[in-house]
């Protein structure tokens, strides 16, 4: 399945970092802790700005 995968930009600090957009669990920014996927039952709800789509 494509598309699963998404380069998203933190909104705090600008890091980006690839993640899973159907996130089972909540997602932080590696580098400040801000979230950046919170769970919705199926496709997360998203914090910061997309930047890729990734295979």
């Amino acid at each position: 399945m494509t598309g699963d995968f998404i380069r998203v930009k933190c909104p705090d600090c600008a890091n980006e970092q690839i993640t899973f957009r159907k996130a089972a669990s909540k997602v932080v920014c590696s580098v400040c802790g801000a979230a950046l996927v919170v769970p919705k039952g199926g496709i997360g709800e998203i914090k910061g700005e997309i930047l890729e789509v990734v295979g």
